[in-house]
């Protein structure tokens, strides 16, 4: 480094700072970017030798929350970060996928990114410098790194777009959507909606574009002072593995009609057997060394990969037969599980999601403690994605990254339509499980999920559904696919999805491996996925159209009550007596909330309806001509007093006992008899008055010759 450089840009009226220079100078790229009280560390570094054997590019990307740089203490018992959050992962993905495509073909040195979030003012979100930073990390390293990108956030409030908003903003947003991409296109986009229309999301693409430009010229300007922006000399890499005209040349002309009859096998097994068959036979034909094996295969790969692109461009068919709009066979299911609470199966050609809801009360919340939040979700949507859905055999060790990511993309397509809490007080949990693999699971998932949640008889607005897009180009020549199978998301260029219910969009996430595409083929993808969205929406209709009005016999039954949070203390009662003995009686569970909302939950109807109505008795105020069952509990000279509902007294006087005169207040009533009061007055502090009612005619008991008894006084 060449001391400490630093450059601003303003973005949306924010300064941005990038500086390189001071800290952790002998990693290959560092930067630290801030903007206000938020600042993050970024690395980038690169393995001296390739990775020997492997197919795949060794990119890793961490994401870490430290803390202390909201001013927390981490939970738990050792009191420090542990596993990454599901936010953590999350972030790391969306790293990841815009600047893996920037990367020589072949090159197979590690290379690791680390961002870390040194300070957090809550103002200002940390991912999307940890985006910026790590492109610039890349660029001013000797990495061989093609970029570099710039990434922003686009937030909709009360119609007006927002660069980068707050989390205060977001708060308010109808979208949030964070967008990577070069100067001239867009590379990665992912976010949810609130059933935004599709010209939306285009206007939106279209001021990310904009601020992405300021973004990287800001990364360029950086290299200028830095003297890297020509002079660069990246780190030499391996082309041992680049392929071979010679090999595949060989193999397009001895094996070229096998690997195009194969690859148009639609059984998927079917044709993966036959294709590894193929490319036995060749390492047979061509006398291959195990050395060169790698090599052969990357060979192999691409001439399997140029037959299904001419597939498409050439004669604008599907490896499976289907024409580039159309959608394989869809069946739906509910209520396949008879003891869940609701239950769907969704199959889209070779791919099936079984959905199961979960209806659950607030203690089945799920509760987040990340640096930017505390908070607790009550809806959320679990992705399992099992070796066997797709033939494989590999160990099961918790959830890998893109498992959470699909999860992630899937529950929010579906949060838009959740029912409010003051609506449906339940915690809602999905489980999707993943029984089919090939192509856009994470689309089934959200299927099958809206599904599950009509079968359990959520009160979900209108039902949501996905799609998965591809697109293959060559020169100018551009086709999109509808419902992309893995092979051609593979061999493709893009991997679009697109999730919502009949009105907009609520969930996106676009990955592109080509350089760009443009405006026009951005709209045409969107308006294709509109249309699939609505005809796969219409056969889910056909099998159920409305939430069912009846929730599951084994789903717990809920009420909720509000109260005067001044009275929460008497509802618990000293030490939780009170509390205590409503759930020793009735066996309901019962959760207080600070602001007075009381959740009261039970398996049976009978004992959610007494608990209810003795924690009602107990907040219950006295009104003056209401009537009451009450009972006596203690007696004296000049009256009795009448608990009318729990902690709660009045004062029958003696005059007030009978229609003519008595002697002792016990000639009438003892203690624990149970009578009829009503509530003839409340003075100013809160005492009352209560007179006792005839119980055979109903009448008001009033002495009218005791009234002016001053015995009685």
């Amino acid at each position: 480094m060449l001391g400490c450089k630093e450059i601003k840009i303003n973005l949306n009226g924010k300064i941005i700072s990038m500086e390189t220079g001071k800290i952790a100078k002998q990693a290959a790229g560092s930067i630290v970017v801030s903007c206000e009280g938020t600042v993050v560390l970024v690395t980038a570094n690169s393995s001296k030798e390739p990775r020997e054997g492997i197919d795949f590019f060794p990119l890793m990307v961490d994401y870490e929350e430290k803390f202390y740089a909201a001013g927390k203490i981490p939970g738990g018992f050792f009191k420090r970060e542990g596993r990454p959050s599901k936010n953590a992962i999350l972030t790391s993905r969306l790293i990841d996928r815009p600047l893996r495509p920037l990367f020589p073909k072949g090159y197979k040195n590690d290379v690791q990114v680390i961002a870390t979030v040194l300070s957090y003012d809550q103002k200002n979100l940390p991912d999307i410098l940890a985006m910026i930073g790590a492109s610039t990390a890349l660029w001013i390293s000797d990495i061989p790194f093609q970029g570099p990108i710039g990434g922003v956030r686009i937030g909709l409030v009360e119609k007006k777009f927002i660069v980068n908003p707050s989390p205060e903003e977001l708060e308010n947003t109808e979208l949030n959507l964070i967008i990577a991409g070069t100067k001239d296109s867009i590379i990665m986009m992912e976010g949810e909606a609130k059933e935004v229309p599709e010209e939306t999301i285009l206007e939106a693409i279209g001021i990310a574009q904009e601020a992405i430009k300021t973004i990287i010229e800001g990364q360029e300007k950086l290299a200028d002072i830095l003297g890297k922006s020509n002079t660069k000399e990246e780190r030499q890499y391996s082309e041992s593995e680049e392929l071979t005209d010679n090999y595949l040349k060989e193999i397009k002309n001895l094996y070229g009609d096998k690997i195009k009859e194969a690859i148009c096998i639609n059984e998927k097994k079917e044709r993966e057997d036959l294709l590894k068959d193929i490319f036995n036979q060749i390492i047979e034909k061509l006398a291959i060394e195990e050395d060169n094996l790698p090599l052969l295969k990357n060979v192999y790969d691409n001439a399997c990969k140029e037959a299904v692109r001419n597939l498409i461009i050439k004669e604008k068919i599907r490896v499976d037969g289907r024409k580039l709009d159309e959608i394989r066979s869809i069946t739906c299911e509910v209520g396949v599980l008879p003891r869940v609470h609701g239950s769907a199966l969704f199959t889209r050609g070779q791919t099936q999601a079984l959905a199961v809801t979960t209806l659950g009360t607030i203690k089945d919340r799920q509760f987040i403690d990340t640096l930017e939040e505390e908070s607790s979700e009550r809806f959320y949507l679990h992705y399992n994605f099992p070796p066997f859905s797709v033939g494989e055999v590999s160990p099961r060790r918790g959830q890998s990254r893109r498992e959470i990511g699909h999860g992630s993309l899937a529950e929010m397509a579906l949060k838009a339509l959740i029912p409010s809490e003051e609506i449906f007080p339940y915690t809602i949990r999905i489980v999707s499980e993943i029984l089919e693999s090939n192509g856009s699971s994470s689309m089934a998932s959200v299927c099958g999920g809206s599904l599950s949640l009509f079968d359990a008889g959520v009160p979900v607005k209108r039902p949501v559904a996905g799609i998965a897009m591809g697109l293959v180009k060559e020169d100018e020549n551009v086709e999109i696919l509808t419902d992309i199978l893995g092979i051609e998301d593979h061999y493709g260029d893009m991997d679009f999805k697109a999730a919502g219910s009949s009105l907009g969009i609520t969930a996106i996430q676009m990955d592109l491996k080509i350089a760009g595409i443009s405006k026009e083929a951005m709209q045409n993808i969107l308006q294709r996925s509109k249309e699939a969205r609505l005809y796969i929406l219409d056969k889910m209709n056909k099998i159920i159209s409305k939430p069912k009005e009846e929730l599951s016999d084994y789903a717990p039954k809920i009420s909720v009550i509000n109260v005067d949070p001044t009275k929460i203390g008497m509802v618990i009662g000293p030490s939780g007596k009170n509390i205590k003995r409503i759930i020793e009686v009735t066996g309901a569970s019962i959760d207080i909330k600070d602001d007075g909302e009381i959740f009261i939950s039970s398996p049976d109807g009978k004992s959610l309806k007494q608990a209810k109505k003795m924690i009602e008795d107990m907040v219950r105020e006295a009104k003056v001509g209401e009537t009451y069952e009450g009972k006596v509990t203690r007696t004296t000279n000049f009256g009795a007093f009448v608990e009318i509902f729990p902690g709660k007294e009045g004062l029958v006087h003696i005059s007030k006992l009978s229609h003519k005169r008595i002697g002792r207040v016990e000639d009438v009533v003892r203690v624990n008899d149970s009578i009829l009061v009503k509530c003839i007055g409340i003075d100013s502090q809160g005492r009352i008055d209560l007179r006792k009612i005839d119980r055979d005619e109903n009448n008001i008991v009033e002495n009218d010759i005791n009234k002016k008894d001053e015995n009685y006084d």
